[in-house]
């Protein structure tokens, strides 16, 4: 069984530019995994940098509010929201809250680096 607490995984700038801490990754541990699963947070008055991933990826918005760009596309998302993010689509969140705006990630195939663009 692998059990993997929040607080035991570090806190790193990801190319984003979002506060990232990476809970499962088949690169990483011994298991046999498709995707890859993060943990992210955006603070109050930040936002992401416009950035593509050649997978498809889905924001489970835990808490705060945000506006969520992907292409030409503009909403307001919040906790409880899930957003799918295709691949190759052009995506970043700002927040426009008063409090973090904190989501998991998910990204399948699993993230790489090789996979991302930052604009």
């Amino acid at each position: 069984m692998l059990v993997r607490k929040l607080a035991d995984c570090p806190e790193f700038v990801a190319g984003d530019g979002t506060l990232l801490r990476e809970l499962l990754h088949p690169e990483k541990q011994e298991i046999e995994l498709r995707y890859s699963l993060a943990h992210a947070i955006v603070p109050v008055g930040q936002v992401s940098i416009p950035h593509s991933l050649k997978t498809s990826e889905v924001y489970y918005i835990l808490s705060g509010v945000g506006e969520m760009h992907i292409d030409d596309e503009v909403q307001v998302v919040r906790a409880g929201d899930a957003v799918y993010i295709p691949p190759n689509a052009r995506q970043f969140i700002r927040n426009v809250g008063h409090e973090a705006i904190v989501f998991i990630c998910i990204v399948d195939p699993a993230w790489r680096k090789e996979d991302e663009t930052v604009y």
